[in-house]
Formats: structure tokens, sequence, C-alpha cells
């Protein structure tokens, strides 16, 4: 998930600055794609995120073999992956993301009010006065406490002492991007503002039945952005073949769409 203003909260990286890797055409014959092998819903190594079903996808209109490099969704992701030119696509990150060239948008998304359906409560803004009486769950980026959108949200109306923060990296011995769901199911905390992909896909694995409430496209009080255009990315220097991604992804929209369905992912482009 991507931090800053510019980019997305909820996609699980967060880049330093970087020096310029190499850059390389993609090989003839496969296609090299960089993810996170323990990342749901977005990718793991058997193959089983959405991300991974779109890359087959790519990979198949492009006649090539899939070449999955194998990277934690941690700082320095994109500078030791495409930059690096280990690999020569990322499937998810936001739009106009700076280190690297991004294609047309393949769907957008924003966050979601997640609370308990038989708790009634009725959330529809961050301006309602029940938030005040909440704990209100909401993801960190990473380890150094980078604050995503709606903390910042929440700080301006100061809220921040009804917040409870959950960590977004996969931690094998502590943290999972679900715990932040499971809080919600278990009424550890009330609610929870978490990024769609996140919060449809998680939400429709717990045991009882969870409300989802999208957030607007930004904040007026904060000045804070919450949906987001998600694209893929290739190297800068790759233009010929971002122009060929973007050909894809017209071509095979009504599949990215299928597959985004299949995993429950709630989009807010106007698409069915």
């Amino acid at each position: 998930m991507f931090g800053t203003r510019a980019s997305i909260a909820g996609l699980c990286v967060l880049v330093a600055t970087v020096a310029l890797g190499g850059s390389t055409w993609p090989q003839r014959g496969e296609l090299r794609v960089c993810a996170d092998p323990d990342n749901m819903p977005f990718s793991n190594e058997r193959s089983e995120g959405y991300e991974n079903k779109i890359a087959e996808l790519v990979a198949r209109d492009l006649g090539d073999s899939l070449v999955n490099v194998w990277w934690p969704h941690r700082r320095g992701f994109v500078r030791n992956t495409i930059r690096a030119g280990l690999c020569d696509l990322i499937v998810g990150v936001p739009k106009g993301f700076d280190p690297v060239l991004t294609t047309k948008p393949y769907f957008r998304s924003t966050y979601y009010f997640v609370y308990r359906r038989d708790r009634n409560l009725g959330i529809q803004s961050l301006d309602d006065t029940v938030l005040r009486h909440l704990k209100i769950g909401v993801n960190l980026i990473g380890y150094d406490y980078t604050n995503t959108p709606p903390a910042h949200a929440l700080s301006t109306r100061g809220l921040v002492n009804n917040v409870v923060g959950f960590y977004t990296f996969y931690n094998p011995e502590r943290d999972r991007p679900n715990d932040i769901i499971d809080a919600v199911a278990k009424d550890s905390i009330d609610v929870a503002i978490v990024w769609g992909p996140l919060a449809g896909y998680f939400a429709q694995r717990e045991p009882v039945p969870l409300t989802l409430v999208a957030l607007p496209d930004s904040d007026a009080k904060s000045g804070m952005p919450f949906a987001f255009d998600i694209t893929m990315a290739v190297r800068r220097s790759d233009k010929a073949f971002g122009a060929q991604i973007d050909s894809l992804l017209e071509r095979r929209r009504g599949e990215i769409r299928g597959i985004l369905q299949d995993f429950n992912v709630p989009t807010t482009d106007g698409q069915p």
C-alpha cells in the first residue's frame, strides 16, 4: 500500500529514494513480473491472488511464458525489482507513481468503512458524531508508523485517541493484513477504515456479516485522497512496452473485471 498523497495507501509498498537501476526491454518469449510471495489478495507464491491471475492473462495475451520474480512488498521493493532490471512489469501501482512509467488504469477503488452488520452503526461519513465514541481501526503503512489517508483524516478531526493501528505488511510471526477485519468481526474494534481490495476480500471470509460503506474520492477537511486509479508499471525507458500493455488492458478489460469480481474487489469507476 502506498502512503503519500500522490500514491495509494493500501498496496503495501513503500519506496525509498532510489538510484536508477538497469533498464532492459522485456525478453522475447517471457514476461517477468514482480510480485510479493505472501500478500493476499494481491499475490502469493502459489499464484492465488488476483494480481497473479491478471499477470497470467497478460502473459497469455502477449504469447509469453510468465516468470514470477518474488520480492516482499517492503521499503525498496521498486528499487530492488523493476528498477534493478530483475523484472519487466508490476501489476498493481497507483496512477502517476513517480519511480516508474504507469499504464492506463484497470480499476479504481477507495477506502471503506467496515463494521458488523448487527451493530447497526449506520456510519456514512467521517463527520458522523458516533465515531467519537468508537474504537476505529486503521492501517499503518510500515514499521516507521507512516500514516494512511484515513489516519490523517481522523487526526484532522481530533480523533487520534479513538484510533487503533494495524500494520499493513505481512509479518509471519505477528502481523497479517486481515487482522484489522478480524478485529471488527470479533468486536475488538467497532469499525475499520480499509483499502477497498483488502476490505472486500477479507470481509467475505468472516463468520459474521459485515457492512462496507465507501468513502468519497477525497476528504475536504484534510485534503487527503481516498480513491486511487490502479495501473501497471514498466520501467520509464520502456515506453513502447507500456503502450503495448495499454492496448492489452483495453482489449482484456472484461476479463480483468471478472477476475476482480471473483476476489470481491470493490470498484468505484462506474464499471459493472
